[in-house]
């Protein structure tokens, strides 16, 4: 190699050399095949730059572009106009003729970077394997004073085929530099993820502004050097944002989120507020107004989560069970159940590992993590970099509120500049948890309808006390903030129509049963209903209402456990929707056009009312499905709950009379207000029916059969795999 970078330095030098020297270059330039030419470029410092800032400084960085494409940023120099950089980033060049741009901006804290000038490197100038040291005279095409100058050195060398693929193994996107070394190894290195849900603000406005004219507001956030800016609500003060994202601490001396809301018209700060993390206990979801300075109010939750906590998040390697598991166990205890009602119980899940994930980045791997969602709390895994097989090994608990609620366990890859991408999920009920059991889960798409590529192996323990458990199902559901606004879809609307008419259509033809029996088309029938009916008449009691429905429930008990016995899922409505879309018609394209147009204008000016139509027709079709599921023991815990509550009522009524019990209810709905000024009116029927899953949140819930054995041990997995490999060998 020293003999052809010889030959090679005197044919770009254009040295002379003799006779045989030419014949071995020759021989040289046969055997060397260039195919890019390697740009080494060492930033060094700046001297005179621009005043940006009020103090008289300046906050640069510099940005390297080649094409259409930034290849490199420099770390920035704070309160200085002559920085010293010294940093050195690599990079492949295709066409040299293209010349390098150089642009320096100062930076912001909240506003958008200004621009400080830049200059042009012509690479085609230089000669190969020299080092040169240039003084590049920053310019700015609105401007005529002097911006200063920055000094950089730079090396051209080419390299073979062999020498290309060993640097794009290295490289990022075709650059290799330190820079990008320490911000991988800073990403992987984070002490704690901060979720931030940023639901709604109150009185934002200037205190100088008149309400008549409102604001387009929208807040940034700050950690450390991270960013993040919201989206704009348009003219408004009450502003409902409902924006969840995620931010990071690198650094422990750094806890302190800064919050800015900005008007987007005058891109004036409305307020602005310093919220200390340090503060928050990990693990734990936070909802609280933070009042912002001078004016106005924002709702958040916080959630910080990612640290090493004996509470929550914790390393398995480092974990003991047993005595932490008995301990909370005796601390939901029957006798401890007035000690805390709200506490109903404690849920921990351990996240293994995952498998056959799919490749989300150009090499063929993914860099996946996991987030863990219990309502409105969000916790999540650490990122395990390129594999399509991580180990996370975390245990993760939650305070549970109500044992009704579902668990979302979601894999997502990590890209740059803190963008994620979907790659499945699960959704896992709280009472079909199997305590202690270790178990894959097969991902599903985001709307869990298909299964998607990969599973995930976890460890899910339930612990509750059943009493506050009981007790919290006639009360409202937590709300979840971050859900989206309901719009109206064709498809939804039809299904809810159909699905809508079938039970009217099982309505109707009880109707025709019952006027068959008045109009004696079978008179076996006629006189036995006509016997039934007048027995009732003479016989039943107030009692006797919730002793039927007992019974229904013991019928639907009965028929769960023979098709369980069986196998045979209940029979339940499904429908099939397959929505055609009509060919398109080539002919009177303009008569066509207007059609459309004023079909639109008028879907649009009915939306509104087609959603809340739908919105009710979802309500009603859904409250008939929980309905029928409550008396099929779809949910086994939920319908033994009515089976209790029912045969509580029936004794009650039996033995008291139905004017006490009248007594008792209105004084308890007149007095509820002056017992508890808090209290929000209720329907305990509606709120325990909300508990019951629907088919739709059945099929949603239903888990597909991960043939995949469970090791304990690393170890035996080693084994089992070698065995396998070496069965279909022999095979």
């Amino acid at each position: 190699m020293s003999r052809k970078l010889k030959s090679l330095r005197r044919i770009v030098s254009r040295e002379p050399s003799n006779a045989s020297d030419k014949t071995s270059d020759a021989l040289d330039m046969e055997d060397i095949n260039y195919v890019a030419l390697l740009v080494k470029i060492r930033l060094k410092s700046g001297t005179d730059l621009a005043i940006k800032d009020a103090s008289g400084s300046s906050d640069p960085y510099v940005k390297f572009k080649h094409g259409d494409r930034i290849v490199y940023r420099s770390n920035t120099v704070f309160k200085s106009l002559n920085p010293i950089w010294e940093e050195e980033f690599q990079m492949l060049v295709e066409d040299i003729s293209i010349p390098l741009i150089a642009q320096v901006y100062d930076w912001d804290r909240f506003c958008s970077d200004d621009f400080m000038g830049e200059a042009q490197i012509d690479l085609s100038k230089f000669r190969w394997f020299d080092t040169v040291e240039c003084d590049l005279s920053l310019i700015d095409p609105n401007e005529t004073a002097d911006l200063g100058q920055i000094t950089v050195n730079i090396v051209i060398s080419p390299l073979t085929v062999e020498e290309k693929d060993v640097f794009l193994q290295k490289s990022y996107r075709g650059v290799l530099s330190e820079a990008q070394r320490k911000r991988e190894k800073l990403v992987q290195v984070w002490k704690a993820v901060v979720n931030i849900l940023l639901i709604e603000g109150r009185n934002i406005q200037f205190d100088f502004c008149n309400t008549t004219n409102p604001l387009d507001p929208y807040c940034k956030f700050k950690i450390g050097q991270e960013k993040y800016k919201s989206k704009i609500c348009n003219r408004t003060s009450e502003p409902n944002w409902v924006e969840q994202f995620d931010m990071h601490i690198y650094d422990e001396t750094i806890e302190e989120l800064e919050i800015m809301c900005v008007d987007r018209k005058s891109n004036k700060t409305i307020g602005k507020t310093k919220i200390d993390l340090s503060r928050f206990e990990r693990d734990e979801t936070v909802q609280r107004w933070y009042d912002l300075d001078p004016i106005g109010s924002i709702l958040l939750l916080i959630t910080i989560s990612g640290r090493q906590s004996t509470h929550t998040v914790v390393d398995l390697s480092e974990f003991t069970q047993n005595d932490v598991r008995n301990a909370i166990i005796a601390k939901y205890d029957i006798p401890r159940t007035l000690s805390d009602m709200k506490d109903v119980g404690f849920l921990s899940v351990k996240v293994f590992r995952a498998d056959n994930l799919p490749s989300k980045d150009l090499g063929g791997k993914s860099d996946p993590f996991v987030v863990i969602e219990l309502v409105n709390t969000r916790l999540q895994t650490h990122t395990e970099y390129k594999t399509l097989a991580p180990q996370w090994n975390k245990l993760f608990t939650f305070m549970v509120k109500d044992i009704h609620t579902c668990l979302d366990v979601t894999v997502y890859d990590e890209d740059p500049n803190n963008k994620f991408e979907f790659i499945g999920r699960v959704s896992i009920p709280l009472l079909a948890i199997r305590n202690g059991e270790r178990r894959w889960y097969a991902l599903k798409d985001r709307k869990l309808t298909q299964r998607v590529k990969g599973e995930i192996l976890l460890e899910i323990d339930l612990i509750y006390n059943p009493i506050r458990a009981a007790l919290r199902t006639f009360n409202p559901k937590e709300k979840k903030y971050f859900v989206k606004n309901p719009k109206f879809k064709a498809a939804l609307f039809r299904a809810t129509v159909m699905q809508l008419k079938e039970f009217v259509m099982e309505i109707i033809s009880w109707k025709d049963y019952a006027q068959s029996c008045f109009n004696w088309h079978s008179t076996t029938r006629s006189i036995t209903a006509f016997v039934v009916y007048i027995f009732a008449v003479c016989y039943m009691e107030l009692y006797h209402v919730p002793l039927g429905l007992l019974f229904l429930l013991f019928r639907g008990y009965v028929y769960r456990r023979i098709s369980d016995n069986l196998r045979i899922p209940p029979d339940s409505p499904r429908i099939d929707l397959k929505i055609h879309k009509s060919d398109a018609n080539n002919k009177n394209v303009k008569k066509e056009a207007q059609n459309q147009s004023s079909l639109l204008e008028t879907i649009s000016s009915v939306q509104d009312t087609l959603t809340v139509v739908q919105t009710s027709l979802v309500f009603i079709t859904a409250l008939l499905d929980r309905i029928k599921n409550t008396f099929n023991f779809t949910n086994k815990w939920l319908s033994s709950l009515a089976v209790l509550v029912l045969t509580i009522a029936t004794v009650l009524l039996y033995f008291v009379p139905f004017r006490w019990v009248l007594i008792a209810w209105g004084i308890n709905k007149f007095t509820k207000k002056l017992r508890n000024p808090n209290y929000i009116s209720n329907n305990e029927l509606l709120d325990f029916l909300s508990r019951v899953p629907t088919d739709q949140e059945l099929d949603e819930w239903q888990d597909y059969l991960v043939q995949k054995r469970v090791f304990d041990n690393p170890t035996d997995q080693a084994t089992s795999s070698k065995r396998d490999n070496i069965s279909v060998i022999n095979k």
